[in-house]
Order: C-alpha cells, then structure tokens, then sequence
C-alpha cells in the first residue's frame, strides 16, 4: 500500500469517486485517537481542507464536546457553538461557519465542562437538534476527542468510515490499540484506517503500523487499513502557532502531501454503504 503521496498541489478530480448525497446525508468519516496530543485535530482540519481543494462540499464537526479547538487552528472565532445549541436558543445551522475553501465548520465548545458531561435531557435535546439539521455536503468530517467514552464511541460508530492517530511512541501505541479493541470486541466497525503521524522516517512509520496490525491480527476480529503516515515536519507546529493549516501555507510541504495522498486514496475508494437513517439517524439511535 502507498506510504507517500504525490506532491499536493496536483488536482485529483479525475479519481474522485464522489459520494451520492443520498437522502441518507453526507459520508461521514469520524477521526479519532487513544491518546491525546498525537495530531487528530491536525489532521482532521488539513483532511477537510484538503477535500474541499478538490472539489467536494465538507462540514467539519468537532465533536470534541467542551475542548473544542478545530477552530482555533482554522484561525476562527466563531460567535456561538453546540453550547449555545444545547443551553440556548441557536440552531446547528445559525452555528455554523464558513472556513477557508468554503468548508462549513460547527464548533463543539471550549471551555464548558457541562459540554463534556451531557446529562440525558441534554444529549436527547443535542440529538434531536442534530436530526432537525440538513446537512447538503458530500463529506462530513467529525473530530472526535481522545480517549474512550460514551460520546466518543457514539460518534464512532454512528460514522461510516474511522480513521485512527497513532505516534510512534509506546503510550500512543497503547491506547490507540485499547480504542481498536473496544471498537471490535463491541463490533462497532469491522475495519479501521490508520495514520502514523510524527515518524521519523518510512521505516519507523511501517514499524509502528506493523505492531499495531500484528496484535490487531492475532487478538481482535478488526481489519486495519494503512491510511498513510505523516513525518515529523516543523511547517506543522509553525503552522499551528499561527493559527493557520499547514495545507494552505505550506502546500508543497511532506505533511501536505502525505495528506493529500490520504485524500486521494478515501475519495478513490466507494464509500461505505450508507445506513438507514445516515449519519444523523444512526446517532440518534445510538444515543437515544
């Protein structure tokens, strides 16, 4: 399987298999990782960006509930977000802002521990606005937080593809497997992608997804992927600090490329088939 893209300024419109906006609602892609800190974030916004550069309509949820920072990387200030969803008067719709390429960008919150710690009525209310929302895009992404929870989990399974973070680093390794066996022990999906982000090089990035589809392969009824890898580039953490993706200053740049060789190889691939009820009614019958 490819490990490293081509250079990202090439337009793949001729390999998109564009996914049919159905009545079910958009693709649905739910990115998440064990630990925190390992570039989930970064790479959900530089995903979507990416996707947009190539001619798809893309939302960005950060579902993140409560430490919401998607936005941040974007160099956004949205006005309002779930919170004012959830404890407010506001639509997903009024919340929701437009972002560099045109992608549509709905903030989870910062800042707000009730956001975190949804109570039933507030869960059902959240549910119930989310079903009200007509998303007309052919991509949604969903930035989900790190670790193992009820919000995460519904989140995860409500999306049709989930692409797993992973570091090199033994922590990283742990957790990231422990979300991997919980997905397959409650059969959540029967495959994953995943993406080694901060690698040293080829070698320490085939390592590490070796590791992970070695145990995975030997304990767990789960297929994994290789999505690509990400090297360790500091356009990443200069990026971040300006508050702008690394896709658009640093176009040309090894992590660009090795996400828009992501890009290419999801947008190359038919979509999983959609369930009754999309993205939107698979939630709420998760969590209802």
């Amino acid at each position: 399987m490819k490990l490293w893209p081509p250079k990202a300024g090439r337009i793949y419109r001729g390999s998109i298999v564009k996914s049919e906006n159905t009545p079910s609602g958009p693709r649905a892609i739910a990115v998440a990782s064990g630990k925190g800190g390992v570039g989930k974030t970064s790479l959900s916004v530089n995903l979507a960006l990416c996707m947009a550069k190539m001619g798809l309509n893309v939302t960005l949820l950060d579902a993140d509930l409560g430490l919401a920072n998607a936005e941040v990387m974007l160099g956004l200030v949205p006005r309002f977000s779930l919170y004012e969803v959830l404890y407010g008067d506001k639509t997903i719709e009024e919340i929701t802002v437009q972002g560099p390429f045109g992608i549509n960008v709905i903030s989870g919150g910062s800042g707000c521990l009730e956001m975190a710690n949804l109570d039933h009525n507030r869960r059902q209310w959240l549910l119930k606005m989310f079903d009200r929302f007509n998303c007309r895009d052919d991509v949604l992404i969903i930035d989900n937080g790190a670790g193992i929870n009820k919000n995460v989990l519904g989140f995860l399974a409500a999306a049709g593809e989930v692409i797993i973070v992973v570091t090199p680093d033994p922590t990283s390794l742990t957790d990231a497997y422990a979300l991997i066996k919980v997905l397959a022990n409650y059969k959540v999906h029967s495959e994953v992608y995943l993406v080694v982000n901060r690698a040293s090089g080829k070698q320490e990035a085939i390592h590490t997804l070796n590791k992970i589809q070695t145990v995975a392969g030997r304990f767990l009824e789960i297929k994994i992927n290789n999505l690509g890898w990400i090297p360790e580039d500091r356009v990443v953490a200069q990026a971040i600090r300006k508050q702008q993706p690394f896709f658009i200053t640093s176009p040309s740049s090894t992590a660009s490329r090795s996400v828009a060789g992501m890009a290419e190889l999801l947008t190359g691939v038919a979509p999983s088939p959609a369930v009754s009820g999309g993205f939107w009614g698979k939630l709420m019958g998760l969590f209802g």
